[in-house]
This record gives C-alpha cells, structure tokens and sequence, in this order.
C-alpha cells in the first residue's frame, strides 16, 4: 500500500514537473516573440529593422530595404569643387560664404543708430527709419553656395546627398591665393582665412566684400540608413520624420534611437531551449502514457505545440519568422503522426 502511494506521488510529481517545463518552454518562446515585435514595432518608426555593416562592408543579396548601421570614416571619392574661386578640399561638402560691409540699424528699446558690419545678405536701406546717408549696395557681385561631393562611399556603399547634409561639424577651409583665376586674383587678397576686395583689409569700406569657406569634416561617424542597393539613403515616409540619423564617433543603437527596447539575446539558443524544455516536459507527462519512453514522439509533441503557439503570436508579423515556425509545427505534426502509427495498438 506504501509503495503504491508513493509510486502515485512520484508520478504525480513528474506530472506537475512536466507540465511546468512545457509551459516554461512556451513561456520562452513567447517571451522572445514579444520582445523581438516590440522592438520591431519601435524600430519601424525610424524606418525598420536595423542590421548591422562593419566599415569595409558591401552590397550583398537579401540586404536590400533593410536599414542598416554602419561605422567608420567616409571616403571622398569625387570631392566638391568651388568652380568660381578654384578651391577643392578632401571633405563631403563644401560651402562658401559672401560677406559685404554694409549700414545695419539697431534699435536699443525706444533709439535707433547705425553701424557698418559685414553682413550675408542684402540689407534694404530704403526700409531704414533714418535712410538717409545710410544707403547699401543693391546686390552681393557672388553669392554664397554650397558645394557637394560627387561621390562618398562608407565600405562598398555610395552615400546618398540627404546623409552628406546631416554630417554634422565644420571646419574652416583656408583659400589660397595662387590657384585663383586671373580675375579674381585682380579683385581680390587674402586677409588671415577670407578673401576680400577691401583696399585695407584692416579697414574695410562700405560695399566690401569678403568670401570663406568651411567644410563638413572627415571623421569617425555612424550612420543609420536604408540600403537602396549599393546606395544608403533616408527612409522615405518614417514616422519620425528623418528615416536616417549621422552621429559623430562609434555610437550604439540604442543611443542613435533611445525610444528602442533593448531587444533580446541570443534569440535563436532561447528558440532551441525552448523545445528542449517543452520536449522534456512532454517526455515527463507521458510517463504513464503511450509517450512512455519515446524521446522522439516527446520531441515531434513539443515541437507541434511550440511551433503552434509561435506561429500564432507571429501572425501579422514577420513572415519569414511566421514560415519557419509553421514549418517547425508542421514537423512536429508529421513526426507525431508517424510515431504513433509505428507503436503497437
């Protein structure tokens, strides 16, 4: 009688043992799956599923829509060019700026004065509430401009114009006299980093202009971008309003985009834990049915209800994820099956 009761307590015990590890492998997989569309569902709002490129990364096949993070210095194969002034420097934009001296009003609370600045852009004297001896030149003889490289690649990938503009830092770019045309070089003389047509650097005369120039730097940047072949360009129709972002140094994901869930770990050794656990737990249930014994009838059960309860929770999500539960189910379906018929009644 001892015996008998202890033997009913000890498979009562497998029982409820069995039963916990099935659900804890569902309750793995299930957990994964959350995490994996919660990031997913964030992460779409900057344009979709991020990958990750080293520096020296190309074009490869499957890469296409996806946005992908990359990490290093870019390369300035076509650099930008000044045609006017004859100035190229190694940077992905360059951008000049035109300066003239001219009348500014100032109103300080109820007065009004003038004084003669550089300025970059026209200023109308004749809405001067003093115009009068006060008059400026009606237009800049050039214009400042901006000036982009031809060509930018980071590895094997051609930078798109959008991410050249949302480079971030400058830096001053020094003119030099010697590769000025002609008739420029009769206008105008180097004062420190401009150049300008002032007769007095030093002193410089109503309607003189002066000219410099900055580039956007070379250095180590990230850059989140969709792959458009072997192009990086922004997202079109992000939520957020950008589909890319350029940070300056090595910057993780989830400081580009703080809104993002950390996603989960090892994904795929979590998967296969999961079956194991729902298998063994199937193994221990079946202790005193016609499982009794059968790893790969315990193994083919797991599988069906794992695969079915993933494949579940990824419908309307990723289909490739979606397929390969199904697949994983439809296994386990099969494997049942034929286990089954190959017991004795």
């Amino acid at each position: 009688m001892k015996i008998a009761m202890v033997k009913s307590v000890r498979g009562l015990a497998l029982q409820v043992v069995g039963a916990l590890l099935v659900l804890a492998g569902i309750g793995l997989v299930a957990t994964i799956a959350h995490g994996l569309i919660d990031f997913r569902t964030a992460a779409s709002r900057h344009g979709g599923e991020v990958i990750e490129l080293t520096a020296d990364a190309h074009p490869q096949s499957g890469q296409h829509g996806y946005m992908a993070r990359i990490v290093g210095i870019p390369e300035v194969i076509e650099a930008p060019h000044d045609p006017d002034f004859n100035l190229q420097v190694d940077a992905p934009i360059l951008i000049r700026h035109v300066e003239m001296f001219q009348w500014r009003e100032i109103r300080i609370g109820g007065s009004v004065h003038y004084e003669m600045d550089w300025v970059d852009r026209p200023l109308d004297a004749s809405r001067f509430e003093q115009p009068h001896g006060h008059a400026n030149p009606a237009n800049f003889p050039i214009d400042g401009k901006r000036f982009d490289a031809g060509l930018v690649q980071m590895g094997g990938f051609k930078l798109s114009p959008d991410i050249l503009h949302a480079m971030p830092g400058s830096v001053r770019v020094s003119p030099q006299l010697s590769d000025l045309p002609a008739n420029l070089a009769a206008s105008f003389s180097r004062y420190r980093d401009y150049l300008v047509t002032s007769a007095r650097p030093g002193d410089p005369r109503l309607g003189d202009v002066r000219v410099s120039w900055e580039a956007v730097p070379l250095q180590q940047l990230t850059i989140v971008a969709r792959i458009d072949g072997d192009r990086m360009v922004p997202a079109a129709g992000a939520a957020d309003g950008k589909g890319l972002d350029v940070e300056v140094g090595n910057v993780p994901l989830l400081d580009v985009y703080p809104d993002l869930p950390i996603p989960p770990e090892f994904v795929l050794a979590k998967r296969i834990l999961s079956l194991l656990l729902a298998a063994l737990g199937v193994f221990l249930l079946g202790s005193r049915q016609p499982v009794r014994g059968d790893l790969l009838l315990a193994a083919a059960v797991a599988s069906l209800v794992v695969g079915s309860v993933a494949s579940v929770l990824w419908v309307g999500g990723d289909r490739q994820t979606l397929l390969g539960w199904l697949a994983v189910a439809l296994l386990g379906l099969l494997g049942t099956t034929w286990r089954l018929k190959r017991r004795p009644a």
